[in-house]
């Protein structure tokens, strides 16, 4: 059976973005920090998010050239939307863009226009995807759909990358959580820069 991981850049004070969505410091980091990063993105033989995430991610890697482009590309990912397959629209329009300019096109570029669409029960969408063997399952986020995943206590790890930096206000993953729930820190690695990656487990 697969897990499903739950990988999110946060703050110090609890938030993965700002409140208008903010997100340019997350790209923050060393080299040390980058390549667990890269790592973790390519041990997946899933990616899944929500729709925003997901639309932002669609216009993105198709034609970027960073480190994550290929596992990120060539990895088949899920979206979780209420749009049903409209929700690929957003790559039908991105490649039609890019149609004279294929070249630009990364290898594994057309899997967005494949993703699966999650438009049922989360749980049961949840279930389906873990059944079976091989690598994790990685969630992306966005917020709503963490906080789902955590209020209905369908995480199996949380890889959490904390950064150096107080935002002050944002948009929280755990303020769904009722009753409070422990988990239980497998590991914390400090890199160069400041950042820290925590592991967690439910307990």
């Amino acid at each position: 059976m697969r897990e499903l991981i739950l990988t999110m850049t946060m703050s110090l004070d609890g938030f993965v973005c700002g409140p208008e969505g903010e997100l340019e410091w997350i790209f923050d980091g060393d080299q040390e920090a980058i390549a667990w990063k890269l790592e973790n993105v390519r041990n997946a033989s899933l990616h899944i998010m929500g729709s925003r995430t997901f639309q932002t991610m669609a216009a993105y890697w198709p034609t970027s050239t960073s480190v994550f482009a290929p596992p990120m590309n060539q990895i088949p990912k899920a979206v979780f939307s209420g749009q049903g397959p409209a929700i690929l629209k957003v790559v039908e329009t991105q490649s039609n863009v890019g149609g004279t300019h294929s070249e630009r096109l990364q290898h594994g570029a057309e899997s967005w226009g494949e993703a699966y669409v999650a438009g049922g029960d989360l749980a049961d969408e949840i279930a389906r995807m873990k059944a079976g063997d091989g690598k994790p399952i990685i969630a992306h986020g966005g917020a709503a759909l963490a906080r789902s995943l955590i209020a209905q206590d369908l995480i199996d790890q949380y890889s959490l990358v904390v950064h150096p930096l107080v935002l002050g206000k944002g948009l929280p993953i755990f303020s769904d959580v009722v009753p409070p729930r422990r988990l239980k820190p497998i590991s914390s690695t400090a890199f160069p820069g400041g950042s820290v990656v925590q592991i967690y487990r439910p307990a």
